[in-house]
């Protein structure tokens, strides 16, 4: 039997527990914050080497900002066609880029830095293509600030562990983890639980029997009671084809002693349990 722990306890014993199974993560800035606005871009709706690949491309074709700003649209498309869905991510990177030139005069987010929290947020989500994921990417790895990015592994892992309800969508867990949190844990939090989403709380095939984390796990606990309940079930499939008569004068009498079987047999197998 599990500890009993409120969300902010729950996240801290997690937090412990991974901590000492995956090594002492401490922040280090990813890159310059435009790079990582775009690299991010580039990762929607695709894999870590696909966007890597289309990265690299577009830097060796075009080697500045300036120099993506002021290309042919079907040329940087062309560059990051690994990245899939280029025709949409091309025009939307140039357009960011114009729109740094427009506002800021110079092609950089490091006035980001500066502003506001809640002001620097708002800022990147107002860029077409730039959700909550995308900002809190650049805000927390390029400019360590208090940002907390839910990407798919997070979304799962966390809702398999309770900190967020069953059906929260991403873009609602960006603000009910940032809550529980603590902010000098965004960063070693964030990469511990993308880290077991890989390694162990798989989507498909999670494994739940070597998990470290399984006595606070929702889903792991409702598992374990459905199989409890599948047994069930099947014991009075069992005993409905045991030799006793399915129609005919002693029907009644044989169902009832049927479902007290059961029941006792249930009440045995939930004691055992205990």
């Amino acid at each position: 039997m599990s500890a009993h722990f409120t969300p902010d306890e729950k996240v801290l014993e997690i937090h412990r527990r991974l901590a000492h199974a995956y090594g002492d993560i401490r922040w280090r800035s990813s890159s310059d914050p435009l790079c990582e606005l775009v690299r991010t871009i580039l990762s929607q709706n695709t894999n870590d080497h696909n966007r890597d690949l289309a990265f690299e491309r577009l830097r060796a074709q075009f080697p500045t900002w300036k120099a993506v700003r002021d290309a042919p649209a079907e040329k940087v498309i062309q560059a990051i066609r690994p990245a899939g869905l280029a025709p949409s991510k091309g025009p939307r990177i140039q357009k960011i880029l114009q729109r740094l030139t427009e506002e800021r005069g110079e092609l950089s987010l490091e006035f980001l830095r500066e502003l506001p929290l809640a002001e620097a947020r708002a800022w990147l989500t107002g860029l077409n293509g730039v959700g909550p994921k995308t900002a809190a990417i650049v805000l927390l790895f390029s400019l360590d600030r208090p940002a907390f990015p839910v990407d798919t592994h997070i979304h799962r892992v966390t809702r398999r562990l309770g900190l967020i309800p069953p059906r929260t969508s991403r873009e609602k867990a960006h603000a009910l983890l940032a809550k529980i949190v603590p902010p000098e844990l965004y960063y070693p939090f964030h990469i511990e639980i993308i880290e077991h989403g890989r390694r162990v709380c798989a989507a498909r095939q999670p494994r739940c029997e070597s998990c470290i984390l399984r006595d606070l796990c929702n889903h792991y606990q409702g598992a374990k009671t459905y199989d409890q309940q599948s047994t069930q079930t099947i014991s009075v499939v069992d005993l409905s084809n045991a030799g006793l008569p399915l129609a005919g004068p002693g029907l009644l009498a044989d169902s009832r002693r049927r479902r007290a079987v059961v029941g006792l047999r249930a009440k045995k197998t939930t004691g055992d349990a205990r």
